[in-house]
């Protein structure tokens, strides 16, 4: 019979195995992604890395805090339009991308506190509705900003926007690497991935800290969280703060990617997409969270080839694409919410409160002051 020194080191090495195979195929994925799929879809894998950037910063509010947010886009507006105006012509500023970033976190920051300071009495569909109405504010402002002084140059959007680069190494452009070409869609994915794997980081840090245990306590019942001494005023202010703060770092980022920002970008649907991907991949569970990102990401743009394909077997489009791709959206979110409401890959927590018949035995024996339940 083996010892409990053999299956831990068993244990141990599975557990390095794992983790050399997810990081191999990570930093293999645009390679394997541009041979079977085409470039494009690398950018694709680009955007996936952005959404789950801004679904993480969101569970943060929502699947954390319990904090219903409906207008999140908007602090992703505000860190897109402060790079593209401090980094384009349009000022004539050209700023670094290592300066704007962290300004754009923190003024994204400082509009989450602006944004929960009204709302700190609200609940449920009032603050949905509060938060809504934040995000098309910012959205019309940035929409009309353009007179007496032209700041956001309009619906127009600000054009020629710099990419990310630091001492002459651009992202934009093609490197060579040991002898093989890389696109900038490439150094761009590593980028990115960099950045969600810190930000996965300090999610979980977040998760298995005070603050983290405060957000849940708030969640789960915000009176009972005042009595235990949980100052919720200011815990829910720091959960406004840290999910725009990542909106406002994705917001820099899709300005440098894109090298071009409008106020269409910004949109009410953007919002309500962002909250569906936590849904549907699971409510305060950081892998489903990631999950859902990538899959509402991805699923859109697979079915792009349904029309082709009607075209080339029927001699013309039935269904055209973009409908199509709204109407498995919705029939997707309505079976979601039919058959697995706590979401595809659901925290602990989450499934037994929306399944309370399934494991109350195991439920009863475990701490309740486990955060990750």
């Amino acid at each position: 019979m083996r010892s409990r020194w053999q299956l831990w080191q068993q244990d141990k090495r599975a557990v390095w195995l794992a983790f050399a195979v997810v990081t191999l195929l990570l930093l293999s994925l645009p390679f394997l992604t541009d041979l079977i799929a085409g470039r494009s879809w690398v950018r694709i894998l680009d955007f996936a890395l952005l959404y789950v950037m801004l679904a993480l910063g969101l569970n943060i509010v929502v699947g954390y805090a319990g904090l219903l947010d409906l207008g999140y886009i908007a602090f992703y507006a505000v860190g897109a339009y402060l790079y593209a105006m401090l980094a384009s012509p349009h000022f004539g500023l050209h700023l670094p991308f290592w300066l704007i970033l962290p300004l754009g976190a923190i003024t994204a920051g400082v509009f989450g506190v602006l944004l929960g300071t009204p709302t700190l009495r609200l609940r449920g569909d009032y603050l949905a509705i509060v938060t809504l109405g934040f995000g098309e504010i910012i959205r019309i402002f940035l929409n009309n900003l353009n007179t007496p002084v032209n700041i956001t140059n309009g619906p127009q959007g600000i054009n020629l926007i710099d990419p990310i680069a630091s001492a002459g190494f651009s992202l934009n452009q093609t490197h060579s690497l040991a002898g093989m070409q890389l696109p900038g869609t490439y150094g761009y994915y590593y980028f990115f991935l960099t950045l969600t794997l810190l930000i996965i980081f300090v999610c979980v840090r977040l998760q298995d800290s005070r603050i983290g245990r405060a957000w849940v306590a708030i969640r789960e019942d915000e009176i009972a969280a005042a009595a235990m001494g949980i100052h919720t005023r200011n815990i829910k202010l720091l959960a406004f703060a840290m999910g725009a703060s990542f909106g406002g770092i994705s917001g820099g980022l899709f300005a440098g990617f894109q090298g071009f920002v409008s106020p269409e970008s910004f949109n009410l649907m953007e919002s309500i997409m962002i909250l569906c991907m936590i849904v549907l991949g699971g409510m305060g569970n950081i892998g489903g969270v990631i999950l859902g990102a990538v899959l509402l990401t991805m699923l859109p743009e697979a079915l792009r080839y349904v029309g082709p394909a009607q075209n080339a077997m029927f001699g013309r489009v039935y269904l055209d694409p973009a409908d199509l791709r709204m109407l498995v959206f919705g029939a997707a979110m309505v079976l979601i919410m039919l058959f697995r409401p706590e979401g595809l890959l659901p925290s602990v927590r989450r499934r037994r409160e929306l399944h309370p018949g399934q494991g109350v035995a195991a439920q009863e024996q475990e701490s309740v002051y486990d955060s990750r339940r």
